[in-house]
């Protein structure tokens, strides 16, 4: 029982639960606290969005340029190309499915919600995009000038952020949630709209599969290896990060479905690609993303965004995924500064997004870590392709 309750998913269907009843049977009076109380944890979370980013970006970037390579730009390469790529696939779907799934703005004939009682406001430390392009040029700095006491205060800065991620965002937000969740309620939206939601993410998690089988048959042709002798030996490593929600925590598992895959994958090329994907790859949770932030943006605003936005969306999420932390909902926690950012959510928006993509994330880590398979066969075909003997190729993240 104490294992459950630990559970993300689980805390989080609970303050959806409890959120809901009592946004239901809440009088105005009640609502006035509430309102107040999501004020605040989503100026505590909005502070924390440009600590993450530097905290990731930076630190990420001076690790792989210290162990730069042809090798390793070739496997950023095909991340970088299979996360967009999914991306796009799910904003495609997006524009085609969307319009056609009755999903009416969740602003017609709803309560008003009451004023915040009093406005604790907690600005960022900087603006979203300030925050990448400082954590973009700090982390090439300090690797073009060799800094190497100042990569290890980045790295001491990326732990301390992931705590700050693990002691006080992952624990406030099943209370966020169920603020938001109990204001939705009152409001009438929540009604309304749940039914949408259960369709989204059915969508996704055929979406999830659609792309996985992708990615395998074109490691298949490339390599001119049969990608099922991969892929057959993936179960383990799938169940596991449905379980964990962590493509970390899921590693140890990967890399033994990886090596039951000998030959058909060259024992070099899992021992390097296996732990680098794990970090880097993110094509499950990015698909994820992509078709939730289209959802959320129809039900709360009543459109779509823009094709222009989306775009710009997708190929800058692309770049988040790579610092993302690898913790369960690292991609969405990484990309906030995104969602407000370039699409302009505000707090319901971005507690939206929490929600729906944290009660699912186990599937999108699962396609991250299975898609793992797909791309270090591609690895594989391009060392034989152009016989390059087998090395030690292990990137320490």
């Amino acid at each position: 029982m104490e294992r459950v309750w630990k559970s993300l998913p689980f805390r989080l269907i609970l303050g959806v639960v409890i959120g809901i009843g009592a946004g239901l049977v809440a009088n105005r009076g009640f609502m006035h606290v509430i309102v107040t109380l999501n004020y605040i944890c989503g100026q505590l979370i909005s502070f924390c969005v440009p600590l993450i980013i530097i905290g990731f970006i930076a630190p990420s970037i001076t690790k792989l340029g210290k162990n730069a390579s042809r090798m390793l730009g070739i496997a950023l390469v095909l991340a970088y190309v299979s996360s967009i790529g999914a991306a796009f696939f799910s904003m495609s779907a997006g524009y085609l499915l969307i319009p056609g799934m009755s999903v009416s703005p969740a602003t017609e004939g709803l309560r008003e919600l009451p004023d915040v009682v009093f406005q604790l406001k907690i600005p960022p430390i900087m603006e979203v995009m300030s925050a990448l392009v400082f954590s973009v040029l700090l982390g090439l700095s300090a690797t073009w000038t060799k800094a190497d006491t100042f990569i290890r205060l980045l790295d001491e800065f990326q732990k301390i952020v992931l705590e700050v991620v693990k002691k006080v965002v992952i624990p406030l937000l099943p209370f966020y949630i169920a603020f938001t969740f109990c204001s939705l309620a009152y409001e009438g939206s929540i009604t309304k709209q749940f039914p949408v939601f259960v369709k989204v993410i059915i969508i996704v998690m055929v979406g999830h599969y659609i792309w996985m089988a992708l990615l395998y048959g074109l490691a298949g042709l490339y390599s001119g290896r049969d990608p099922r002798k991969v892929i057959r030996h993936y179960g383990p490593a799938y169940i596991t990060a449905v379980g964990t929600m962590s493509s970390a925590a899921t590693l140890a598992v990967a890399l033994g479905c990886a090596r039951k895959a000998e030959p058909t994958l060259r024992d070099d090329m899992v021992d390097f690609g296996i732990p680098l994907f794990a970090n880097v790859h993110l094509c499950g949770s990015v698909l994820t993303e992509v078709f939730f932030v289209m959802t959320v943006s129809k039900v709360l605003y009543g459109t779509l965004p823009p094709l222009p936005t989306m775009i710009l969306f997708c190929v800058l999420l692309g770049v988040f995924a790579v610092g993302a932390p690898g913790v369960p909902g690292g991609t969405v926690m990484a990309s906030l500064g995104l969602i407000t950012g370039v699409l302009g959510f505000g707090d319901t928006g971005t507690a939206l997004m929490l929600t729906i993509f944290a009660l699912q994330d186990s599937f999108g880590t699962a396609c991250n870590v299975t898609g793992d398979g797909a791309l270090t066969l591609m690895l594989t075909g391009y060392v034989e392709k152009h016989h390059i003997e087998r090395q030690s190729l292990q990137i320490d993240l």
